[in-house]
């Protein structure tokens, strides 16, 4: 091929060129420090504060909502730990969630755990949406907190977060959504969703890396998350990322305005490339909710396989994709989003994760759609899973 296909936008964009020309100046003429009181400094103050009003202007909150933070693990972190340990002084130590969150809110929640809270994982369909019934159904006189992410990383699928919102309002909970995924590819209202804390991450909108933001409703009085200045209202201590941050509010601007025309694309690009797939290769499921998913987004399972095998022969390819979460891409393990789903563990362990961007084409689509088949069918003619499957044995 004569250049690389990457399609795994979830785990990382690239930046948009407006984008990094809109951060230069911070980073090499214009570098003062926000908190400074000369002009030089103020200058990138007002950086800072327009980025804030840009956000908020995206999101429909308020610029006295939006925090920023370094990505959406800390803003996760932020908003369950604080929001755990402020309710905990009120007897409310139970915690609602659910069994297909990122790792930075699990494993957050098992901390929380082993500190004395109790946490509710609900399940989800087998479309990979959690009831806002369930939710409802769960919620106790002791419950802190709800924390459901807006749209799975691995999966796609998008929950019903206004529905949970309206919920949690109505039963006086806290509700916090991880919407990494979903901000910059879909619309969000943090206001009209009954929104209480919202995370996001600049990269995942073709923003720069190592940005994000937390927005918390106003009137929730979170004490400092980390001490040592008035930065953040002083709820963050520590130096602006002032080049980040224009860099963040930029490519969220840029990724609302376009919306419009990058979801009926994306689309159909996404749902071509599912319908080829199921209907070249035999035994393949479609993992997530075929209709209610972002745009962007299309896992596949292939029974007989090993992912890994098949990310390093695209790779081989020139296609940059991947089999789950990429903070996990270390682990042998199968994906807890597919066991969640009903999985088997040897069908989990065949994924394939494939996430578009508004940078990829048609033509793209097509050489996916040429080179996947016969990758699966030599993996699958060396595998005795396969083997056993074709003579109809069972393989678990």
């Amino acid at each position: 091929m004569s250049r690389m296909i990457y399609v795994d936008n979830a785990a990382t964009t690239r930046i948009y060129p407006e984008v990094l020309d809109k951060m230069m100046p911070f980073l090499t003429d214009q570098y003062g420090n926000p908190s400074s009181l000369y002009s030089f400094g103020q200058y990138a103050r007002q950086a800072v504060d327009e980025a804030r009003d840009t956000v908020a202007e995206c999101l429909n909150c308020r610029s006295d909502e939006v925090y920023f933070t370094s990505g959406g693990s800390e803003s996760d972190n932020w908003a369950i730990r604080m929001a755990a340990h402020l309710m905990a002084d009120k007897g409310k130590k139970h915690i609602i969630s659910t069994a297909i969150e990122h790792h930075a809110v699990l494993h957050t929640l098992k901390a929380l755990e082993k500190q004395g809270f109790e946490v509710t994982l609900l399940p989800v369909g087998q479309n990979g949406i959690v009831s806002a019934k369930d939710v409802r159904d769960a919620i106790r006189d002791d419950t802190a907190l709800v924390t459901v992410m807006f749209a799975n990383n691995e999966i796609g699928t998008i929950q019903p977060i206004a529905e949970i919102g309206e919920i949690c309002r109505e039963k006086g909970v806290w509700f916090h959504t991880d919407a990494v995924q979903a901000v910059g590819h879909i619309p969000v209202d943090f206001a009209k969703m009954n929104i209480d804390m919202l995370s996001l991450s600049a990269h995942k909108f073709h923003g720069p890396k190592g940005v994000g933001a937390l927005i918390i409703r106003r009137g929730i009085r979170f004490p400092s998350f980390i001490e040592g200045g008035a930065q953040e209202k002083g709820r963050r201590a520590g130096t602006e990322n002032t080049a980040g941050i224009v860099g963040l509010a930029h490519a969220l601007k840029l990724s609302c305005e376009r919306m419009e025309k990058t979801i009926p694309s994306l689309a159909a690009m996404r749902d071509r490339l599912i319908t080829g797939i199921l209907n070249t290769v035999e035994r393949t499921r479609l993992n997530g909710d075929p209709v209610n998913r972002l745009p962007g987004n299309a896992n596949f399972s292939f029974e007989g396989i090993e992912g890994e095998s098949l990310l390093l022969l695209l790779d081989f390819k020139g296609i940059c994709a991947s089999s789950g979460s990429a903070c996990t891409s270390g682990s042998l393990d199968p994906s807890h989003v597919l066991l969640a789903l009903g999985l088997p563990h040897a069908i989990a362990h065949g994924s394939l994760r494939i996430t578009l961007s508004d940078e990829n084409t048609d033509e793209d689509i097509d050489t996916l759609l040429s080179e996947i088949p016969p990758i699966i069918s030599r993996l699958r003619s060396m595998s005795p899973v396969w083997e056993k499957i074709q003579k109809g044995e069972d393989y678990e």
